[in-house]
C-alpha cells in the first residue's frame, strides 16, 4: 500500500457519524474515498460545498463541480453549495468538527507550517489560517519527510499557519498525538520499527505503550 493511501485510511477511521469534516487540498482529499460507509460523515469544501462525495471517475467528471483546489468532485444527495461569505462563516462560527490538512512541517507544539516554499511562488495560505483555528480537531495528513528530511520539526523553520494548533499527526510510519509536553507515539506502521521513526522525527517523541497502525 502506497503512503498516501495509508495515511488517508488512519484518518478516516478519526472520523465520526454527524461530523462536518474540512479536507485540504492535495493529500487530505484522498480520505474522501476510505470513509466507513456505515457512518454519515458530511465533508466541506472552503469554496462552498457541504456533502462532498468520492472522487469521481474522470469521464464523469463535472468541471463546474470542483473543490478549493480546483479537483472535480462528485456531491452526495442532499448536498449544496453555497457563496464563500457562507462558508467562511460556518468555518469561523466553530461550525467544523475536523479539519485535516497536509503540512510542509509541523512541529511539537502543534505548529503547521503549509503554504509557503522559500523561493517559489505560491498563491497564499487560502483559508488555512481559518480553518486551524475555527476547527474543533486539527489533524494533519503528511508524509514523514520529504526527500528524507524529517517533517515534524523540533520547531517549525518556515512561515507558520496556526500556532499551536495541530492535534494528532499521521504519516506512513506513525500515528503521533500533541499534548501539552510534546508529541506522543499512538501507532506504529508494522513494516518500520521505532529507531527508524525516531531517525526520521526531528522532534523528540514520548513513547509509552502504543499499538500498530492497520496494515
Amino acid at each position: 500500500m502506497d503512503a498516501k493511501t495509508i495515511i488517508a485510511k488512519r484518518i478516516a477511521r478519526e472520523l465520526h457519524d454527524g461530523d462536518l469534516v474540512n479536507l485540504g487540498i492535495g493529500l487530505p482529499t484522498w480520505v474522501a474515498n476510505h470513509i466507513d460507509p456505515a457512518i454519515t460523515v458530511h465533508l466541506q469544501s472552503e469554496n462552498g460545498l457541504i456533502g462532498l462525495g468520492p472522487s469521481p471517475d474522470p469521464k464523469d467528471a463535472d468541471p463546474d463541480l470542483t473543490n478549493a483546489g480546483g479537483q472535480p468532485v462528485t456531491l452526495q444527495a442532499g448536498g449544496m453549495y453555497f457563496d464563500s461569505v457562507t462558508s467562511f462563516g460556518i468555518i469561523r462560527g466553530g461550525h467544523v468538527d475536523v479539519t485535516v490538512l497536509g503540512a510542509l512541517e509541523v512541529d511539537a507544539e502543534g505548529s503547521l507550517a503549509s503554504w509557503i516554499v522559500p523561493g517559489k511562488r505560491v498563491p497564499g495560505m487560502g483559508g488555512a489560517m481559518d480553518l486551524v483555528v475555527g476547527a474543533r480537531k486539527v489533524i494533519v495528513a503528511t508524509t514523514h519527510t520529504n526527500q528524507g528530511k524529517p517533517k515534524i520539526k523540533t520547531r517549525c523553520a518556515l512561515p507558520l499557519t496556526a500556532y499551536r494548533q495541530v492535534n494528532l499527526i499521521v504519516t506512513e510510519l506513525a500515528v503521533l498525538e500533541v499534548r501539552e509536553d510534546g508529541l506522543h507515539l499512538l501507532e506504529l506502521h508494522p513494516d518500520t520499527t521505532l529507531d527508524t521513526v525516531r531517525a526520521l522525527t526531528e522532534a523528540p517523541l514520548h513513547v509509552g505503550t502504543y499499538t500498530m497502525m492497520e496494515g
